[in-house]
């Protein structure tokens, strides 16, 4: 067993107000996911130039954060919303679901992609690569706050943490998710982005990967006490969500590489403006 590295879930507390760790890793990742979308804008291929890059990084981070609060309520605590609406604005009480999140942005790029003039797919494959650092950051500001804890476990990196009332031997989940979500993720979908893709490409193999990563993490991921165990006795709510992503992932590849052709350079207007910017 592995001594659980105990840390103040508060990182900043002034007077009553007090900054979880877990926002400031939702700040952090905002951050690089700006600066990754700066450098990648420079690719001729890429639908978004520099100037757009801020609202572009402000309409997903307002996706994640309404589409994952509602998300959590809708997935995971329906009963609750039902009972008590205003309780979706409770936020401070925790709970934000990825699935809602990734709703969440995919109605916000639908959305800025109609406002620069560009369309859907090419903006979802440019978000893409950029949304992994984020889920890393979030799944280590978890096990910070000692949420999301693994199953009972005899492995030799099993952790106790201080706040589970049963003081059990558990996997550090959170920790498999920030590497296989996050670092993994990450690299692949950097890698892969690198040059031009067929049109939604690059978001297939998003979902793809990340629906196999957390299907299989949540073999020893604790459920949801509330929720437990659904189908055939072992599928968890979570396991029950990345289905249809992994499903819907594997056929956009295999439609985007059937049917679409590698992006074009931008337009001669998009260059315009970023030859202006760099001026």
């Amino acid at each position: 067993m592995i001594p659980y590295p105990e840390i103040d879930p508060v990182a900043i507390a002034i007077g009553p107000l007090k900054v979880h760790w877990y926002g400031l890793m939702y700040l952090v990742g905002f951050i690089a996911a700006w600066l990754l979308a700066l450098k990648r804008s420079a690719k001729p291929w890429s639908p978004v130039i520099k100037s757009e890059v801020e609202d572009l990084i402000l309409y997903c981070a307002i996706g994640v954060v309404a589409g994952g609060r509602l998300g959590y309520m809708v997935f995971y605590n329906l009963g609750e919303l039902v009972e008590h609406p205003l309780s979706l604005f409770k936020v401070w009480e925790g709970g934000m679901s990825f699935h809602g999140g990734l709703l969440g942005v995919i109605v916000a790029a639908t959305l800025y992609a109609r406002k620069i003039g560009t369309t859907f797919p090419a903006l979802i494959d440019f978000v893409a690569p950029l949304v992994p650092i984020g889920l890393g950051l979030g799944r280590i500001g978890n096990f910070i706050g000692q949420e999301l804890w693994g199953r009972p476990t005899d492995v030799p990196w099993g952790m106790v943490f201080p706040r589970d009332p049963e003081l059990l031997v558990r996997h550090p989940s959170q920790l498999y998710q920030a590497l296989l979500e996050g670092a993994v993720l990450f690299a692949i979908l950097w890698w892969f982005s690198s040059k031009p893709r067929p049109r939604l490409a690059v978001g297939g193999l998003f979902l793809t990967l990340y629906g196999i990563f957390r299907f299989l993490v949540e073999f020893v991921r604790e459920p949801d006490a509330h929720i437990g165990y659904e189908w055939f006795g072992w599928m968890t709510r979570g396991q029950e969500l990345c289905l249809p992503m992994i499903a819907i992932g594997i056929a956009l590849l295999v439609w985007s590489y059937r049917t679409q052709p590698l992006p074009e350079s931008r337009s001669d207007k998009k260059n315009v403006a970023q030859a202006k910017e760099g001026a």
